[in-house]
């Protein structure tokens, strides 16, 4: 079966063919009989058609099709199955399940813009479209197949015509037209057979007025071939400086063998075509196909994937992997979440912690709730974002666009000039040397190195980050990133935990600290405030008993208040002490002194009078020093800007070395800090939450939204990071200036080799050397230019760390 795959394309049955036509198939008749013979028969449960859970007959969910009646569990299963009942019922005998999934569009890695719901060629430059969205079951490309075919079976008669071509006068001394027809014989089924999809294309990009590397092949094979059977038909048409050895020269080999290399050539373009895709099926492959579904009376029953509903109990058992994402229930375990964060250490996860699909459970067994299913997991969105950001182009590619479209027409007017410049000036027979120079310039100047150049790296580039838990939202971005010379980033959850943890308690004189914590935990139970939820904890640690509180009030942003044990309690900033008249002078350097080490701090009150402090303060990440590191040595100003008091936000700045630290800031002072760091002539990456960041990020040159590790989508930022860690901000920068550099080794190759190419095959040598680069030569340099290229891009998907 498929797992989510089908999910992941924005069509209507996002349920798997697969299961829907092998799975229920024979429970549709047992709903027929049993509608037709008793109602007795009601009682027992049916099974939803569309997600297969068992269901009870409802009239309100019932949908009768082609005399069955079908019983749904929700009105939207039964909007699914309305929208295409043959999806859900088709016989398993009549239909099997299809290896890309329905609603799959097509598209061309060269021209993104070109989409389609079936497979083909690209009508701009003839490539082979492959779908947007790999699936995991997906087949090879059957282009890659036919290909195959055709150059396996053509490839023995490629080879006898290029050994009579070379060795024929020696067969033949007479130098009969036998040798002429023998090989017309020959040449004919490769250059009909193996090179039909190419005259194809060749014949629609000139019915679509867009010249590429069919028209120039096809030109030039074509060309080849009918001048050579009008030279074995009627020989007398030619004059005698066109013998050679008593015949017309003929130059089937030529066209045969240019076909046959440009096959191998695209058989192995295709290949390497199908390995950047490598990198989503590997996180496609990721999603568990099953999960352990708990029902209402206790018992468990795996279920596939696709049937997993939001709001359902799972259970994932150690050593498994998180079906969907969700919330922990019950249980504890370490998960190891490295495969989508990129984050090598297991994380703790305990009842009422967010779990991510995909990750894999180590040792505790959990109970979790499904949150998001289907293309609403992380998993499904970050496959989405790869495959937009694997399809969309790279500035430096406008260049190439632009240079492809005038090659083809500057190529095809090089040709004819050099067919004229030889059959006028050459030496005889000149016009054979014309010929032959004319068509060895078709074959080698293919622009299709040029237009594969910064495609291929993207796509070997964002794959290989997504696997590190870095997501470009396209390759504008990948370009941007390496240019960035000031970081922006938030204190909280950045460079610091994000999770408050008790630091310390004071007492004022008269109490101790264990009164403290006993009655700030006592107040602070019923808060779902982060600080609140740190004294507690602490309080509960130490096995502290608490007080139920009688009353209890939240002011917001100053604390809160309430009655425990008859006295009244105040718990939280000085602006509440002042309000509730509580003289708090007493504690005021030690306050101070924790702040200046970055603690936020709480005074506890008691019927107006001072109880003492409780400090809690957010720890910096173990990874935040070395993360910092990276990023100076590679030349980056780092501005911590922050909502926190100032004194705490300079505190974590001089843990941390950062000279620039902005406290109290709001999201609108975070935009204007961009803009006035841009006027300075900055290059302004900003690292935010996404959230409340949003103006901020989409007016920085680097927009870099910190995944907390389930909001993915964020659609204001151009780089978004699974886990909001800074190493893999440098990771980013460093994957950036590789690509870059990868793509214009790429350019520059594509463009050296034309450039070399071209007058070599115009015969520019010949002069000096008595050498001329045959039409064969120029196709086998013409494939391994492609594939050089491809394998250029594909190195990215290994380096680094």
């Amino acid at each position: 079966m498929k797992n989510q795959t089908d999910e992941h394309h924005h069509h209507n049955h996002s349920d798997d063919h697969g299961s829907a036509s092998h799975g229920h198939h024979h429970e549709h008749h047992e709903h027929a009989h049993g509608e037709a013979g008793a109602s007795v028969v009601s009682e027992k449960p049916f099974t939803d058609p569309v997600c297969g859970m068992k269901v009870s007959a409802n009239p309100e969910k019932t949908v009768e099709y082609k005399g069955d009646t079908y019983h749904f569990c929700s009105a939207k299963c039964m909007e699914k199955f309305k929208g295409n009942p043959e999806v859900y019922v088709g016989s398993s005998k009549e239909e099997p399940a299809q290896a890309v999934p329905e609603g799959t569009i097509y598209t061309c890695p060269m021209h993104p813009e070109i989409r389609q719901p079936a497979p083909g060629s690209c009508p701009k430059c003839g490539m082979a479209l492959e779908p947007m969205m790999p699936s995991l079951e997906e087949e090879e490309n059957p282009e890659l197949v036919d290909f195959r075919r055709r150059f396996w079976w053509t490839l023995p008669l490629t080879v006898i015509v290029t050994v009579l071509a070379m060795f024929g006068h020696q067969i033949f001394p007479q130098g009969l037209p036998v040798q002429s027809w023998i090989e017309l014989a020959l040449s004919t089924p490769v250059v009909l057979y193996a090179g039909w999809p190419f005259f194809v294309r060749w014949a629609q990009s000139i019915a679509n007025r867009s010249p590429n590397m069919w028209t120039l092949i096809g030109t030039g094979t074509g060309t080849a071939y009918v001048y050579s059977v009008m030279a074995t038909i009627a020989p007398e048409l030619f004059p005698s400086t066109f013998q050679t050895h008593g015949r017309v020269g003929v130059y089937y080999e030529a066209a045969a063998v240019i076909i046959s290399l440009t096959l191998l050539g695209q058989i192995l373009e295709l290949r390497a075509r199908s390995q950047t895709s490598a990198a989503i099926k590997s996180l496609l492959g990721l999603a568990p196909k099953t999960a352990r579904r708990m029902q209402a009376d206790g018992t468990e029953e795996d279920v596939l994937l696709t049937h997993v509903h939001i709001g359902d109990m799972l259970r994932v058992r150690p050593g498994e992997k998180v079906p969907v994402d969700g919330e922990v229930l019950e249980g504890e375990s370490a998960l190891d979440e490295s495969m989508l964060t990129g984050e090598p250490v297991p994380v703790t996860k305990r009842a009422g912690d967010k779990l991510i699909g995909a990750t894999i459970n180590t040792s505790g067994s959990l109970v979790m709730r499904a949150e998001k299913v289907g293309s609403q997991t992380m998993l499904s969105q970050i496959v989405q974002m790869v495959a937009i950001a694997q399809r969309s182009r790279a500035p430096m590619q406008r260049l190439a666009d632009v240079v492809a479209g005038y090659f083809v027409v500057i190529v095809v007017a090089i040709a004819v000039l050099t067919l004229l410049g030889w059959g006028f000036f050459g030496p005889e027979p000149s016009w054979v040397y014309g010929f032959v120079n004319a068509v060895a310039v078709l074959i080698i100047a293919c622009p299709c190195a040029l237009g594969l150049a910064t495609p291929m790296s993207i796509m070997a580039a964002t794959g290989r980050a997504a696997t590190q838990g870095i997501l470009f939202r396209d390759a504008a971005a990948i370009e941007a990133m390496r240019q960035i010379d000031t970081l922006i980033v938030d204190k909280t959850g950045t460079l610091t935990e994000g999770k408050p943890a008790f630091d310390r308690v004071v007492a004022a004189p008269g109490f101790t600290e264990k009164d403290v914590l006993q009655i700030a935990a006592s107040i602070d139970q019923g808060s779902e405030h982060p600080l609140a939820h740190a004294i507690v904890e602490e309080a509960r640690k130490r096995g502290l008993a608490l007080e139920k509180p009688e009353t209890f009030e939240s002011s917001s942003g100053i604390g809160v208040r309430g009655i425990v044990a008859g006295k009244r309690i105040a718990l939280g900033n000085t602006a509440l002490m002042d309000l509730e008249k509580v003289d708090w002078s007493a504690l005021v350097n030690e306050a101070e002194a924790l702040r200046n080490e970055g603690a936020s701090v709480m005074y506890l009150a008691a019927d107006a009078r001072l109880v003492g402090l409780l400090a809690v303060s957010d720890p910096v990440k173990a990874t935040s020093p070395e993360a910092l590191e990276t990023l100076k040595a590679a030349g980056l100003k780092v501005v911590m800007a922050t909502g926190d008091g100032l004194t705490t936000a300079k505190a974590v700045g001089k843990k941390l070395g950062i000279d620039e630290v902005y406290g109290e800031v709001k999201p609108q002072d975070k935009l204007t800090l961009v803009e006035r760091l841009q006027k300075e002539g900055k290059v302004v990456a900003m690292a935010g939450d996404g959230i409340n960041d949003a103006p901020a990020l989409a007016r920085s040159n680097v927009g870099i939204a910190m995944g907390t590790g389930t909001d993915v989508a964020i659609n204001s930022a151009h780089v978004t990071l699974v886990k909001g860690d800074l190493r893999a901000i440098a990771r980013a920068r460093i994957l950036s200036v590789d690509t870059v550099r990868n793509m214009r080794q790429n350019l520059g190759f594509a463009f050296i080799y034309n450039a070399l190419g071209i007058p070599l095959a115009a015969g520019l040598l010949f002069p000096f050397t008595g050498q001329l680069l045959s039409p064969m030569i120029a196709a086998l340099a013409m494939s391994l230019s492609s594939v050089s290229v491809i394998a250029n891009a594909l190195r990215l998907r290994g380096t680094g760390t």
